[in-house]
This record gives C-alpha cells, structure tokens and sequence, in this order.
C-alpha cells in the first residue's frame, strides 16, 4: 500500500529517541522528509544521520517550551524542503509524582512543555499548512483514565486530546486533520523507568501485559508504523480521533 508520503515534508519533535523517533524513522522510510528535534545536540546529530542526513532530515536543537521553537521548526523546513505538510508533536512524559508532592514549578514546567507548547507549535504550523495538511499530537492513555502516581500526565494529557478534537473542528473546513495517537504498553525508557517503581520490573511487566489481549508490550516501529499511516495521505478521512495503539486494552474505543 502507497501511503503517499514521497517527498511530503514533516516536523517531529521528539524526534531523537523513543516514539518521535521511531514515528520519523517510519516517515523517511515511506519517501518523507524530516525536520526532527530534541533538546541534546549529540542525539539530533546523530538522529538526522541515521534518517538520511542532507536531502532528507534536518535535525534541530529545540525545547518545546521555549516560544522560539515553532518559527525556528517551520523556518528549517522551508529553507531545507520549500514546505510543511504536516507535524507530530511529541513530548517525554513529566516526572512521576502525585498530587500531594508535585510543587507550583513543577505544574508550570509541565504545562509549558507538555500542554502550551504543542498548542504553540500546532497554532504555528496551521498556518503554514494547505489543504491536506496533518497535525498528530502523541498523547498517553492517562487520557481515558488516571495511571497511579501521573498526576501531571493526568492532568495535561487529557486537556490536550479535548484540544485537539476542538482544533479538529476549527481546521476541517480548510481540509487539515487533527489525529491524537493513544500509546500504552510501549516498549520504551519512559515505560522502563515506570516499571521500575514497582521494584521488580519483570514482575510489573507480567501483571500489565496480562491485562494486554495480544499479551506482550508493543515496539516502537509498530507504533511509528501506526503513526506514519494516520499521519499519511492514505488517512485522509480520519480527523478529530484519537487512536489506542495498545495492543487491545481499550477494545478499539
């Protein structure tokens, strides 16, 4: 199947390590070209070499965070590729804590990495994007339901999967998606250092995957593979979901 992504042009953030990468390793692979980014010079470098370097990735030294980041995105991929098709927004997950131990910092931090600046960035590439345009946003399970000790994923996660379908709403008349992608049961850092809480991450493992119908964690390429698609042309009547890749938990729903 041809997702029609051959010299369509996207930013990813997150792009170095985990499902940003794995999502731009998926993307280049179908004929794309990336404009990925992450906060370590090293990774970045080493990032934009293995997805093709010159002609075919350009990595960027960014924060989501920080308000100079959309223009400094959007102005890589023009000056590399002439245009933007589309962007994922992915963001690590914020530190593991509950309600009663988070600080007033640690709120801001979260908000203005994980919340205002996806909302930042996809205000941003609106307004680059023609009819056709795409904007995914990697979002968590916590955004059906609360994962024990997340309360800043708990709390951000799920106003960010209602600003997406609210943004869905706003862009469909101009023919630009808006797709949140659902990951649980990932095979990544982020899903080691939770297991890890529990002291014997073997045994952590055994009891998640037991709720998992396909019983195992997922990989990271079946996640980007999944994220390619929804973010390719082949979806082009898929806006405002929010898609589970979780190996079943949820059903489909």
């Amino acid at each position: 199947m041809d997702l029609g992504l051959k010299d369509r042009v996207y930013i990813v953030t997150g792009g170095t390590r985990g499902l940003g990468k794995a999502t731009a390793r998926e993307l280049a692979a179908e004929g794309a070209r990336v404009v990925i980014s992450g906060r370590d010079e090293k990774s970045v470098a080493a990032a934009e070499a293995e997805l093709g370097g010159e002609g075919r990735a350009v990595g960027i030294v960014a924060d989501n965070a920080d308000t100079g980041t959309p223009d400094r995105l959007i102005s890589a991929a023009r000056d590399a590729f002439g245009r933007v098709d589309g962007v994922l927004v992915s963001v690590g997950g914020p530190p593991v804590g509950t309600s009663d131990t988070i600080d007033d910092d640690q709120w801001r931090t979260a908000f203005e990495s994980v919340f205002l600046g996806a909302v930042r960035l996809s205000r941003a590439v609106a307004e680059e994007l023609d009819e056709g345009g795409v904007i995914g946003l990697v979002l968590s399970s916590s955004v059906y339901e609360p994962i024990p000790g997340l309360a800043l994923s708990n709390a951000l996660r799920p106003g960010l999967a209602g600003y997406a379908k609210n943004l869905a709403n706003e862009l469909g008349p101009r023919g630009i998606r808006v797709v949140g992608l659902v990951p649980a049961y990932i095979e990544t850092d982020r899903a080691r250092e939770l297991d890890a809480r529990y002291g014997d991450s073997d045994a952590a493992r055994e009891r998640a995957t037991a709720g998992v119908p396909l019983r195992r964690y997922g990989t990271p390429d079946e996640f980007g593979r999944t994220a390619a698609y929804l973010m390719s042309p082949a979806a082009s009547y898929l806006t405002g979901v929010m898609l589970s890749v979780d190996g079943g938990v949820r059903r489909g729903f």
